[in-house]
């Protein structure tokens, strides 16, 4: 049964994630630090003072997401477990990925890439049919499809870290520098939003919805890995030769990811408001958030998205600085950022002090993800500039 919007404001608030820590957030935020230090230790004379920053500042970042939301330990604990156990099959030969079974079928980069696209996939249909027939066990299902998936599209981005330096040293990079990559990315972080409100609001008629966008970016990874080869292995540009990529590129994402799920959220929106006008009783109706639950989620998650997608667009401007000289140059990639971010600046302008709701926001946010689609993939494909080295 869904929460009442009340129970959702609530559950969001301060007591929730002030409650007093227990021995085991304790634990849990010794074990990450205990690693960053490992990992410092280890490997401190490749990084710079910058990239050491980034290494605890992310151990930070991750013992107060652990703390919050508890759900994603067990999701980093198996993350960590799969990603390791997959580079020490590896070893020192990136051979043994067509030679060991494990490597083969499971848990390198490729391997882990198509489970998660296949267990995306299957959740999008298990969650229609949940729609069509609820059942507690079917929307169990659908759930964690979703976990395992999101927990697959991560270890094939770690293990694919690790491939990059086996190929050679000079090539290693982090896995966040091209198009076949970032939508790994894109849609694993969209999944995790997504179970962050479904689990608030035990709702979850909305992954139908939260699903299919998700879905859509499978297609067209799938699509770019056989048919353009996407998924090979290349050096970094110089460009992207830059500890700036650690931190611009997630922010960003986060930021897009959340700008779609609004924008599902909005489809969602609509359908049940045309569904309650019909007939309030309806099956389709009862499984899905009250009008004013999704209209508060829409807001949460754009506001989520534009604070990231800010600080993508300092990073970046910063980054620029460094690589070519100027903060900003006004290259297609930079000007249709500010178009989204003033897209998204002027909805939340519209909702907080004009005290706009429901249908309007909802179009509003469709609208939005077409204006970031093209600024995300669109640019890439038609236009041409400083970011080139992006094209499809």
């Amino acid at each position: 049964m869904a929460v009442t919007k009340e129970q959702f404001n609530k559950d969001f608030g301060k007591e929730s994630f002030f409650k007093q820590l227990s021995l085991f957030d304790w634990i849990w935020a010794a074990a990450l630090l205990f690693g960053a230090g490992y990992a410092w230790n280890k490997y401190s004379a490749l990084m710079d003072n910058y990239e050491v920053g980034i290494l605890f500042g992310s151990a930070i970042a991750l013992i107060a997401l652990g703390w919050y939301w508890k759900a994603t330990r067990n999701l980093m604990i198996a993350i960590a477990a799969i990603s390791l156990f997959a580079v020490s099959l590896y070893g020192n030969d990136l051979g043994q990925s067509e030679q060991n079974f494990f490597l083969k079928f499971l848990v390198s980069s490729q391997s882990a890439t198509m489970w998660m696209s296949a267990l995306f996939v299957m959740a999008t249909v298990t969650y229609f049919v949940y729609l069509a027939k609820p059942n507690e066990f079917i929307g169990k299902v659908a759930t964690s499809m979703v976990w395992v998936a999101t927990t697959m599209g991560f270890v094939g981005l770690m293990v694919r870290w690790r491939e990059s330096y086996l190929i050679s040293h000079d090539v290693g990079h982090i896995p966040v520098s091209n198009l076949y990559e970032v939508f790994i990315l894109f849609a694993i972080i969209t999944a995790l939003i997504y179970l962050f409100y479904e689990a608030r609001t035990r709702a979850k008629g909305m992954g139908a919805f939260a699903l299919t966008i998700i879905s859509a970016s499978i297609a067209f990874l799938l699509w770019y890995h056989f048919e353009k080869g996407a998924h090979e292995i290349e050096p970094l540009v110089p460009a992207l030769q830059s500890y700036w990529m650690k931190i611009h590129v997630p922010a960003n994402f986060v930021g897009y990811g959340a700008f779609a799920l609004a924008a599902m959220l909005g489809v969602a929106y609509l359908l049940v408001e045309r569904a309650q006008k019909r007939n309030p009783q309806s099956s389709f109706v009862a499984r899905m958030p009250s009008l004013d639950m999704l209209d508060d989620i829409m807001h949460k998650t754009i506001a989520l998205g534009f604070a990231f997608f800010t600080v993508a667009t300092i990073l970046g401007a910063m980054w620029a600085a460094e690589a070519w000289g100027g903060y900003w140059s006004w290259d297609p990639k930079e000007t249709w950022a500010l178009i989204v971010w003033l897209n998204y600046a002027a909805w939340l302008h519209m909702r907080l002090t004009k005290g706009w709701r429901g249908a309007p926001l909802a179009w509003w946010a469709i609208i939005g993800l077409f204006v970031t689609t093209f600024a995300f993939l669109g640019v890439n494909m038609f236009l041409s500039g400083l970011h080139s080295y992006g094209e499809l």
